[in-house]
Protein backbone atom coordinates (compact mmCIF):
# COMPACT_ATOMS: atom_id res chain seq x y z
CA UNK A 1 0.00 0.00 0.00
CA UNK A 2 2.83 2.39 0.80
CA UNK A 3 4.30 1.81 -2.67
CA UNK A 4 1.06 2.90 -4.39
CA UNK A 5 0.85 5.93 -2.14
CA UNK A 6 4.07 7.43 -3.49
CA UNK A 7 4.53 5.90 -6.96
CA UNK A 8 2.21 6.23 -9.94
CA UNK A 9 3.91 3.53 -12.03
CA UNK A 10 2.97 0.65 -9.70
CA UNK A 11 -0.78 0.74 -10.21
CA UNK A 12 -3.30 3.39 -9.24
CA UNK A 13 -2.54 5.98 -6.59
CA UNK A 14 -5.13 6.69 -3.87
CA UNK A 15 -6.18 9.86 -5.71
CA UNK A 16 -6.95 7.91 -8.88
CA UNK A 17 -8.78 5.24 -6.92
CA UNK A 18 -10.93 7.94 -5.34
CA UNK A 19 -11.68 9.51 -8.74
CA UNK A 20 -12.57 6.12 -10.23
CA UNK A 21 -14.89 5.28 -7.35
CA UNK A 22 -16.60 8.66 -7.54
CA UNK A 23 -16.78 9.28 -11.31
CA UNK A 24 -16.16 5.97 -13.08
CA UNK A 25 -18.08 2.90 -14.10
CA UNK A 26 -16.25 -0.41 -14.42
CA UNK A 27 -16.44 -1.65 -18.03
CA UNK A 28 -14.21 -4.71 -18.13
CA UNK A 29 -10.89 -6.41 -17.57
CA UNK A 30 -8.41 -7.83 -20.06
CA UNK A 31 -6.29 -10.99 -19.92
CA UNK A 32 -3.42 -9.10 -18.26
CA UNK A 33 -5.59 -7.98 -15.32
CA UNK A 34 -5.84 -4.34 -16.46
CA UNK A 35 -9.19 -2.78 -15.51
CA UNK A 36 -11.06 -0.36 -17.80
CA UNK A 37 -13.44 2.39 -16.76
CA UNK A 38 -15.66 5.01 -18.37
CA UNK A 39 -16.90 8.25 -16.82
CA UNK A 40 -20.54 8.33 -15.72
CA UNK A 41 -21.14 11.50 -17.74
CA UNK A 42 -19.32 13.95 -20.02
CA UNK A 43 -19.23 16.82 -17.52
CA UNK A 44 -15.42 17.08 -17.54
CA UNK A 45 -14.99 16.26 -21.24
CA UNK A 46 -13.38 18.65 -23.68
CA UNK A 47 -15.01 17.10 -26.76
CA UNK A 48 -18.42 15.96 -25.49
CA UNK A 49 -17.46 12.31 -25.12
CA UNK A 50 -17.24 10.43 -21.84
CA UNK A 51 -13.67 9.93 -20.68
CA UNK A 52 -12.20 6.43 -20.61
CA UNK A 53 -9.20 5.16 -18.72
CA UNK A 54 -7.27 2.07 -17.69
CA UNK A 55 -5.83 1.09 -14.33
CA UNK A 56 -2.88 -1.19 -15.00
CA UNK A 57 -2.28 -4.39 -13.14
CA UNK A 58 1.21 -3.77 -11.78
CA UNK A 59 3.69 -1.65 -13.69
CA UNK A 60 2.07 1.01 -15.89
CA UNK A 61 3.20 0.20 -19.44
CA UNK A 62 1.06 1.33 -22.39
CA UNK A 63 2.02 -1.66 -24.53
CA UNK A 64 0.22 -3.92 -22.02
CA UNK A 65 -3.11 -2.69 -23.47
CA UNK A 66 -4.37 -5.16 -26.13
CA UNK A 67 -5.50 -3.74 -29.51
CA UNK A 68 -9.23 -4.14 -28.91
CA UNK A 69 -9.08 -2.25 -25.61
CA UNK A 70 -6.75 0.35 -27.15
CA UNK A 71 -9.38 1.05 -29.80
CA UNK A 72 -12.08 1.40 -27.18
CA UNK A 73 -9.96 3.73 -25.01
CA UNK A 74 -9.36 6.04 -27.99
CA UNK A 75 -13.04 6.05 -29.05
CA UNK A 76 -12.33 4.09 -32.24
CA UNK A 77 -14.97 1.58 -31.12
CA UNK A 78 -18.12 2.60 -29.30
CA UNK A 79 -18.68 -0.79 -27.67
CA UNK A 80 -16.07 -2.28 -25.31
CA UNK A 81 -14.51 -5.66 -26.20
CA UNK A 82 -16.60 -7.28 -23.46
CA UNK A 83 -19.71 -6.44 -25.51
CA UNK A 84 -18.38 -6.55 -29.08
CA UNK A 85 -15.00 -8.32 -29.30
CA UNK A 86 -12.81 -7.77 -32.34
CA UNK A 87 -12.93 -10.66 -34.81
CA UNK A 88 -9.63 -12.52 -34.88
CA UNK A 89 -8.12 -13.62 -38.18
CA UNK A 90 -6.26 -16.91 -38.18
CA UNK A 91 -3.04 -15.17 -39.30
CA UNK A 92 -3.06 -12.76 -36.35
CA UNK A 93 -0.71 -13.43 -33.47
CA UNK A 94 -1.66 -13.01 -29.83
CA UNK A 95 -0.91 -9.60 -28.35
CA UNK A 96 2.27 -9.36 -26.31
CA UNK A 97 3.46 -6.27 -24.47
CA UNK A 98 6.81 -4.69 -25.30
CA UNK A 99 9.41 -6.90 -23.64
CA UNK A 100 12.40 -4.58 -24.14
CA UNK A 101 14.27 -4.06 -20.92
CA UNK A 102 13.00 -7.30 -19.40
CA UNK A 103 14.59 -10.73 -19.12
CA UNK A 104 12.24 -11.86 -21.93
CA UNK A 105 13.57 -9.34 -24.47
CA UNK A 106 14.83 -10.64 -27.81
CA UNK A 107 18.60 -11.01 -27.80
CA UNK A 108 20.02 -12.11 -31.16
CA UNK A 109 23.26 -14.03 -31.54
CA UNK A 110 26.19 -11.66 -31.24
CA UNK A 111 24.47 -9.18 -28.94
CA UNK A 112 26.33 -8.12 -25.83
CA UNK A 113 23.52 -9.56 -23.70
CA UNK A 114 24.33 -13.02 -25.10
CA UNK A 115 28.08 -12.82 -24.66
CA UNK A 116 28.95 -10.69 -27.69
CA UNK A 117 30.24 -13.58 -29.79
CA UNK A 118 29.17 -13.40 -33.41
CA UNK A 119 29.96 -15.39 -36.51
CA UNK A 120 33.09 -14.60 -38.46
CA UNK A 121 32.62 -12.69 -41.71
CA UNK A 122 32.55 -14.86 -44.80
CA UNK A 123 34.77 -14.46 -47.85
CA UNK A 124 32.33 -12.15 -49.66
CA UNK A 125 32.75 -9.45 -47.04
CA UNK A 126 35.16 -6.59 -47.74
CA UNK A 127 35.82 -4.16 -44.91
CA UNK A 128 35.47 -0.48 -45.74
CA UNK A 129 38.61 1.59 -45.62
CA UNK A 130 38.76 5.35 -46.16
CA UNK A 131 40.67 6.53 -49.24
Amino acid sequence: MLKTLFTWWNGATPGIRFTVARRGVFVGEDDYGNRYFEAKDASDSYDGRRRRWVIFNGYAEASKVPPDWHGWLHHTFTEPPTTAPLPRRRWEKEHRPNLSGTIYAYRPKGSLARGGERQRATGDYEAWTPE
